[in-house]
């Protein structure tokens, strides 16, 4: 299995530490808000690489953090009079409503920050022992950058642009702006009840801190992977890497892995712009959890991905090719024992393998699937795929499925059909029989809106409820 790790800027072997179980970390969300179709990117593509190193055959210890605290959910919290806890669990419980919308599997771990300060206090007062912290006239403590001669290897940041003794306070900011950054923010007024004590002075950690506490706490000093979005690099993962090798002396990553930025309809998504969506829009607009994921992981991760409607529609079409597979499997195998695989099931298994192994290439093991897939579709019409055979076919899907995350197989037929899609159905019929192809596919598309899919086979058409 091969990784793109952007510590080296190339394309590596993935040897994790421990030859059977593989130790990742997840920059989780910032529970200030509902998270965005731009957030789930990152998570839905920390999924399939989850997913991935179990295909490999690896156990895996996998930690995401749930950013608590920090200047956002300080001040959202204060505005709306609210403790803190409460204002973030709203966004928390939500978080984790939308994660499994999207089918993506639950991490091992999911530490709070809030639970987590004792640790980062420790890591703070190691770096202040050794000299690369220090503390302001306001309580606050900094990392000392100048003393730190590998910081920015992971961003490529020029040294030479360092400004020694330049403080920046907030959490997030430009590379533009690097300087002495924040492990601990001395108490405020804008803090309200926010804060903890510490040796140095009462106030509360930064962002960045949070992080390396939570990650060392449950994976050690030294583990395999850490993930996140491009825009995590800097300044968050910078620092991460300084302050926790700094208080450990220890290497802290070995791979390093980011997912590029997501873009709706070729722009940026804004609000101001209309263009700005998170889960839960998507899905009261009536689209499905699977087709939102299939839209996600229809590009490679490292490369922009544009999110249009248009995507959508064309996730729903080709999941509902997927489904009609599936049916025709399971029609066909009537509960066979499975047999052996046909050689075009063992060449496009081969095919997926190679493309998800190779820095998760979905691109292109979805189209080992699909090849799976017309190849199947051409051996039933001609009668030659036989009952055990396409048991194992539907085994095969089982075991491809569990990497992508978007197929269903559980579903029921001779379940009572609404009389406004029966009434589509034959409109469609009679549409089909005209020649009136327009109106079929307009059709189908309404049958499709109103949560039902159409199959033609020789017998007529066939409903089943989508999943």
């Amino acid at each position: 299995m091969k990784v793109y790790n952007t510590l080296t800027r190339s394309k590596e072997e993935f040897k994790p530490l421990q030859p059977d179980n593989v130790r990742f970390y997840t920059c989780g969300p910032t529970v200030y808000n509902f998270a965005h179709i731009g957030n789930f990117r990152a998570y839905v593509f920390e999924d399939i690489l989850r997913r991935t190193l179990r295909h490999a055959g690896y156990n895996v210890t996998q930690v995401m953090n749930l950013t608590d605290v920090d200047d956002k959910t300080i001040r959202m919290a204060n505005e709306e009079k609210v403790p803190l806890k409460t204002f973030t669990q709203t966004y928390i419980d939500a978080f984790f409503k939308d994660a499994a919308a999207l089918n993506i599997e639950p991490a091992e771990v999911y530490p709070a920050a809030t639970d987590h300060v004792p640790e980062m206090i420790t890591i703070i007062q190691s770096l202040l022992d050794k000299g690369l912290a220090y503390t302001a006239d306001d309580g606050s403590v900094y990392f000392k950058v100048a003393a730190w001669p590998a910081y920015g290897r992971l961003a490529r940041i020029d040294r030479s642009e360092l400004v020694s003794g330049a403080r920046v306070a907030q959490d997030e900011y430009a590379k533009e702006h690097v300087g002495d950054f924040a492990l601990w923010k001395g108490w405020d007024d804008a803090d309200g009840d926010v804060f903890w004590d510490a040796p140095w002075g009462r106030g509360r950690p930064g962002w960045h801190i949070e992080c390396s506490a939570m990650s060392t706490k449950y994976l050690g000093n030294t583990f395999d992977i850490h993930t996140g979005g491009i825009d995590n690099l800097f300044p968050h993962h910078e620092n991460e890497i300084a302050q926790t090798e700094g208080a450990t002396g220890e290497e802290f990553v070995r791979y390093w892995m980011h997912c590029a930025h997501l873009q709706v309809n070729g722009t940026k998504m804004s609000k101001s712009l209309g263009n700005f969506y998170t889960l839960r829009d998507l899905i009261e607009q009536g689209w499905q959890g699977r087709e939102i994921r299939y839209v996600l992981i229809g590009g490679q991760y490292r490369q922009p991905l544009n999110f249009t409607f248009a995507a959508l529609e064309a996730a729903r079409a080709a999941l509902i090719r997927v489904d009609s597979f599936v049916d025709r499997l399971n029609e066909l195998a009537a509960n066979v024992v499975p047999g052996l695989l046909p050689l075009w099931a063992e060449e496009g298994s081969a095919a997926f393998d190679a493309a998800i192994f190779d820095d998760l290439n979905t691109p292109e093991a979805l189209a080992a699937l699909y090849g799976i897939i017309a190849k199947g579709n051409n051996a039933m019409q001609e009668g030659k795929l036989a009952a055990p055979e396409a048991a194992a076919v539907l085994d095969l899907l089982r075991r491809l499925d569990k990497v992508l995350g978007v197929i269903f197989f559980g579903r029921q037929t001779g379940v009572d059909i609404p009389a406004e899609v029966q009434q589509m159905a034959d409109d469609r019929a009679l549409a089909r029989q005209n020649k009136n192809w327009g109106e079929s596919d307009r059709l189908r598309d309404a049958i499709a809106a109103a949560g039902w899919e159409i199959r033609d086979s020789k017998e007529g058409q066939k409903l089943t409820p989508r999943s």
